[in-house]
Formats: C-alpha cells, sequence, structure tokens
C-alpha cells in the first residue's frame, strides 16, 4: 500500500495509453493462464480417465473423472471467501498474485500426478488434490480480477474494460483447446492418452511464474487506496478505525447477493455448456473426430472474442441489463432445437452450429459479469460480497453441470437436461429484472451511502 497512486479515471484523470495496456495486460494473461488450466481440465478429461480410475465402462471412469471436476467447483466458494475478505482487506492486486500460485501449483500436480498403474486407486487422491487447488485458486481469481477491473475502469466504459477479462478467459480457453488439437494432430491419440495429457498442465504450473511477474508490477486500485489511507488516518489520530465485520456486511446487501446467485447460477452453466463443455462432449458420448472437435472448438472461441467485445461496448451504450434480456429470452427458445442438432449424429458441422450460435447467446451476459457484479457493492466489501455468492452459484450449478449432462444422457434422458437449462435461464430472467441499472454508475455513490442500507 506504500506505492503511488497511478492516474485513474476516478480521479478526475484520464488513464493514458500506456497504463491501459499495463492494467490489461497484467489481469488478463493471469486471467487466460488460471482459465488455461481450469479448462485443460475439461478437455482431458476423456483422455486420463483411464489412466486414475479403472473400470470396464469408459462412461464409469469419465464419471469419476468428471465427479473430480465437480470437486474444484466445490472449493471456489471457500476461494471466494477468503479471497474476497483478503482483497477488500490486504488489496485486490495481491489477491490476484497468491490466487495464481494456488492455481498454478494445482495444474504442476495433476501433471505430475502417479496413475493408477503406478499406485493404484491412490492416483484419485493426487487428482483431487489438484483439482481442488485449481479450485480455491480460481474461486480467487474470479473475486480479485473482477473487482480489479471494475475498479481501475474508466467509468464510461467499464463494460468494455469488463469484455476484457473473458476476452483473456477465452484466449485460456483456446490455448489449452489448440494445444488438444496439435497434439491429438502429431501425437496421435493413443499417446495423449498415454502420457501426452500431461504436457498442457505441466506447462499452466509453470507459465503460471509468468503471470505472477505481470502481477507484480500492477498498482493497488485507488479506492482501495483510499479506504486504506482513511482507515490509517484514523488510527494515527487516535480515533478507533472502522473495520468491517464480514457476516453482518454481507447480510446488509443480501439483496444484491441473492441477485448474483440468481444470475451467475445459470449463466455459468451456459458458458460451460456452450465454451467448455460441448467439446468434451463430443469427443466423449458422441463420439465425434477428436481432432475435428478441438479445431472447431478453437475457431467457436475465436468468435466468441469478438461477441464479448461487442456486447461490452454496447452494454456501456444501451445499459447492461439488455445483455441479460437477449442471453436467457434466447436461450430459453433455442436450448432444445440446438440439442436436438447437436445430438441428432456424429457429424462435425453439428457441433459448429451448437457452438456458434451458443456464443453469441452467452457472449451477452458473460461480457459484462465482470462489471455488472461488482457495481452492486461498495468498495469495502465489494471483493467479498460479489465473490461469494458468485463462486457458491458456480460451484452448486456450474461444478454439476458436466456430471448430470453425461449421466442424463446414458441413462437416455437427454431431454430433462435441456429443461433444467431452461429453468435456470427462467431464474436468470427474474434476476435480471429485479436487478439495478449500473451502466455509467459512480461506484463512489455506494462507499458515501448510509450504513443501514441493504443496497
Amino acid at each position: 500500500m506504500t506505492a503511488t497512486a497511478p492516474k485513474t479515471s476516478t480521479a478526475g484523470t484520464p488513464l493514458s495509453a500506456r497504463e491501459k495496456r499495463k492494467i490489461i495486460v497484467g489481469v488478463g494473461v493471469g486471467n487466460a493462464l488460471e482459465w488455461y488450466d481450469w479448462t485443460a481440465y475439461s478437455i482431458f478429461a476423456a483422455y486420463f480417465a483411464g489412466q486414475f480410475f479403472r473400470a470396464e465402462d469408459p462412461v464409469t471412469a469419465l464419471l469419476g473423472t468428471l465427479a473430480i471436476f465437480a470437486a474444484g467447483f466445490l472449493m471456489r466458494p471457500l476461494g471466494g471467501l477468503f479471497f474476497g475478505w483478503f482483497a477488500d482487506r490486504i488489496g485486490r492486486r495481491q489477491a490476484m498474485s497468491v490466487s495464481m500460485i494456488i492455481t498454478a501449483g494445482g495444474s504442476l500436480l495433476i501433471g505430475i500426478s502417479p496413475n493408477y498403474d503406478m499406485i493404484g486407486a491412490a492416483a484419485a487422491v493426487f487428482l483431487l488434490l489438484g483439482r481442488m487447488l485449481q479450485g480455491l485458486g480460481h474461486g480467487g481469481e474470479v473475486v480479485s480480477s473482477f473487482t480489479y477491473v471494475t475498479e481501475m475502469a474508466p467509468r464510461k466504459s467499464r463494460g468494455l474494460w469488463s469484455s476484457s477479462v473473458f476476452v483473456f478467459v477465452t484466449v485460456g480457453v483456446i490455448a489449452a483447446t489448440l494445444l488438444g488439437a496439435i497434439l491429438t494432430s502429431t501425437l496421435g491419440v493413443d499417446a495423449v492418452r498415454e502420457w501426452a495429457w500431461r504436457v498442457p498442465f505441466i506447462a499452466g504450473g509453470v507459465l503460471g511464474v509468468y503471470a505472477l511477474v505481470l502481477r507484480r508490477k500492477l498498482d493497488e486500485t485507488p479506492m482501495f487506496r483510499e479506504r486504506a489511507k482513511a482507515l490509517e488516518s484514523a488510527r494515527a489520530a487516535g480515533q478507533t478505525a472502522e473495520r468491517t465485520s464480514l457476516w453482518p456486511e454481507i447480510w446488509k446487501h443480501r439483496r444484491a447477493c441473492l441477485r448474483i446467485v440468481g444470475l451467475a447460477a445459470g449463466g455459468t452453466v451456459m458458458f460451460y455448456v456452450w465454451s467448455i463443455m460441448a467439446p468434451a462432449f463430443a469427443m466423449g458420448p458422441l463420439q465425434m473426430n477428436p481432432s475435428h472437435v478441438l479445431w472447431i472448438s478453437t475457431a467457436a472461441n475465436l468468435f466468441f472474442i469478438l461477441c464479448l467485445v461487442f456486447w461490452g461496448w454496447l452494454s456501456d451504450k444501451i445499459g447492461r441489463k439488455f445483455n441479460w434480456y437477449f442471453f436467457t429470452i434466447g436461450a430459453m427458445v433455442l436450448i432444445i432445437p440446438l440439442t436436438l442438432v447437436f445430438t441428432g449424429g456424429q457429424e462435425s458441422w453439428r457441433l459448429v452450429v451448437y457452438m456458434a450460435v451458443g456464443m453469441v447467446l452467452i457472449a451477452a451476459p458473460t461480457a459484462i459479469m465482470p462489471a455488472f457484479f461488482p457495481e452492486q457493492f461498495p468498495t469495502k466489501v465489494r471483493a467479498i460480497g460479489m465473490g461469494l455468492p458468485y463462486s457458491v452459484a458456480g460451484a452448486l450449478a456450474g461444478g454439476t453441470a458436466p456430471y448430470l449432462q453425461t449421466w442424463l444422457y446414458s441413462e437416455g434422458m437427454p431431454r430433462a437436461f435441456d429443461v433444467y437449462l431452461i429453468v435456470l435461464c427462467a431464474l436468470v430472467l427474474v434476476a435480471a429484472i429485479a436487478s439495478p441499472e449500473t451502466k455509467g454508475k459512480d461506484l463512489a455513490e455506494d462507499d458515501a451511502a448510509p450504513e443501514h442500507s441493504t443496497h
């Protein structure tokens, strides 16, 4: 907290082009690597399932691997809780750095874990531990990076800046997918299944060091500095410095927390369904050509980047809530038709249609979540306020989605999963209607609001 505060729009001085690049790249590269590590598990789960679980039925082994995938999601609320507190008390920048180390460590552990042939059933323990570390760090990454970008962004372009978070997230997804495509194309499916699946996890752990260096060069946000300075001044004057009580503050902003749970549950599941789970499901139960699937997924995510930038820019022009309405209504209408196309055969064009339409829809809320969620809270609880409900929603809905989809499909009930998605989108619509419009909002107004406000 001792470095000189940067020039920002918060203080009335526009950011220079160099300062903007430094902030966006510093946060973005870390986001890319965090999601590269997170996505690599989904992309390569079908390959290494047999390395950690011995089962005659490949679907059973995959379900075991997806159960550990869900365990990573269950760690995200703990990451959101701890790093939310950390970011609000110690600083956003330091929270981003520590979460990066933890996620990279989890990825490296998965990459070097012994398999079933080496140590038997205990191999799954190493896989579980690595995934739990990924989940803990991932929960912290969401909390700290969302808050950091929101507080550093110029007021009138916060939506566009917000979209940069998931642009880099998508770069991480593309990197994991592209690496999968290259490995399967050059080494063959058998080699990837035997040993080459370890490459992306080891690489992710090593590259985490680079992201850490970039983040250590970032400045703390002016809003956090101002609050820390006010507390220090109060202590120096012999006054009792106000320290935010965690649970009373969360309860005070319970309405905003509930809205975020509703918005994030459906948004997170649909993001994973269309962006992350589709390739794994196509290669697994649908038995599509793995090489074709991974290249299609790479192209779809490049298209997703363009959609993100557009939706972020549009939210600064006409408001954030339109994005939510477009997504929810469009998804409820198109979920079943898209699924029928996707699961109707093994032709590659089916995946192209499924992912392309899905990317247009899910990009609308995804682009603005990093701004819209923190905009609901004052500085003193901005990280924990948005991070905890976001992580809880992700754990309850997003973490169980791959397992639920695979199980229902194997039981011959694929439409049941579609109905589940439609219900989630309906809940998102209700939460969006209840949410305030935050386009161009002055975040300092919340800091000056009366303490009894429930926001």
